[in-house]
């Protein structure tokens, strides 16, 4: 049992000396959700607490983002999140896109699957009310009436 417990010791000490990349993508204020689509601040204080730190470039690691294994755990989560949703960047996404990411948001609110109940241990704040949920639902769904009005 002690030889285990050294090793086990002795691999997490290893892992240690494998971190992250912290290092957010840099971000250009014109293509940000938030700056095109001139979000009020009610809203935008809402999208940017509970997902602008894993759909976005301007990611807060918090301090156990450097011990290692939750580190590889939440780079993980920051890159899937970015990789299907970014807001930092969604001015790039065709008109369609757009509303089709939008579409995705309020099926994630709805279904409640966003954010992500293991990002509650340590974003408190990030936990949507039932009323912030129905504000970003009515949100998305004006946003997208808009841009399909703007592809006319």
């Amino acid at each position: 049992m002690k030889k285990i417990l050294i090793a086990f010791l002795v691999a997490f000490v290893i892992i240690q000396f494998f971190p992250i990349d912290k290092t957010n993508p840099p971000v250009n204020e014109g293509m940000d959700f938030l700056r095109i689509k001139n979000t009020p601040a009610e809203i935008a204080n809402v999208i940017t607490t509970s997902c602008y730190d894993c759909h976005s470039n301007e990611t807060k690691y918090p301090w156990y983002s450097s011990i290692a294994p939750s580190s590889w755990f939440l780079k993980n989560h920051i890159n899937e999140g970015r990789k299907h949703l970014n807001f930092s960047t969604f001015a790039m996404y065709e008109p369609k896109r757009q509303i089709h990411k939008m579409e995705e948001c309020i099926e994630m609110i709805e279904k409640k699957e966003m954010p992500l109940e293991s990002y509650f241990l340590g974003h408190q704040d990030a936990k949507l009310t039932d009323r912030q949920r129905e504000e970003l639902i009515t949100y998305f769904k004006k946003q997208i009436e808009d841009t399909k009005i703007k592809m006319q």
